[in-house]
């Protein structure tokens, strides 16, 4: 009994630690027909009178309205590294993702200094999306669903990349800041 217990938490903490791994390659999406799903994005970007608050106080905002699973912040290191982005391309930025992971999770408001590099910044998004999709394509069928329904929505200078089961919410409540800036 005690062996087979034993065998039991050994096999759960090495898949707790092979899904917690940062090695790069086995994060990295494999080319295939999953990996390019159909995002629910803005056919073009509407030019919305921009709020006054700061990305990270509309996310705040947000997440007063919506209750999520516990995030943590991501830094300019982590724009590049996870979010393949060149913080340089970004006026400003709040990008939350789970504390744990074993939840698929994210919000991420960016303003986007200059409108050329809009595309790129889309780009990077699907990017991730697909990044987190692999990540959980084999671990937690559920979170990998989740994944595979991330939401792109741009306002102006702004774009919002979700992953949530309450991603109509929450752009909802990330509409609302432009709506009251009218």
């Amino acid at each position: 009994m005690k062996k087979s217990l034993s065998a039991l938490l050994l096999l759960s903490a090495a898949i707790a630690l092979a899904a917690c791994s940062s090695n790069a390659a086995t994060n990295s999406p494999s080319p295939s027909a999953s990996a390019s799903p159909a995002p629910s994005a803005s056919p073009a970007p509407s030019t919305p009178k921009e709020p006054a608050q700061s990305a990270k106080d509309i996310v705040a905002g947000m997440l007063e309205k919506i209750e999520q699973p516990a995030f943590a912040d991501v830094d300019k290191d982590g724009v590049e590294q996870q979010y393949h982005i060149d913080p340089s391309l970004l006026e400003d930025f709040a990008i939350k993702v789970p504390l744990m992971n074993v939840k698929t999770n994210e919000i991420a408001v960016l303003k986007v200094k200059d409108a050329k590099d809009m595309k790129a910044v889309q780009d990077a998004l699907k990017q991730r999306a697909a990044d987190v999709q692999k990540q959980f394509e084999n671990y937690l069928p559920d979170q990998y669903e989740n994944a595979k329904s991330y939401v792109i929505d741009v306002k102006g200078s702004y774009v919002l990349f979700l992953i949530s089961d309450k991603s109509e919410q929450l752009k909802a409540a990330f509409d609302g800041f432009f709506d009251a800036s009218k």
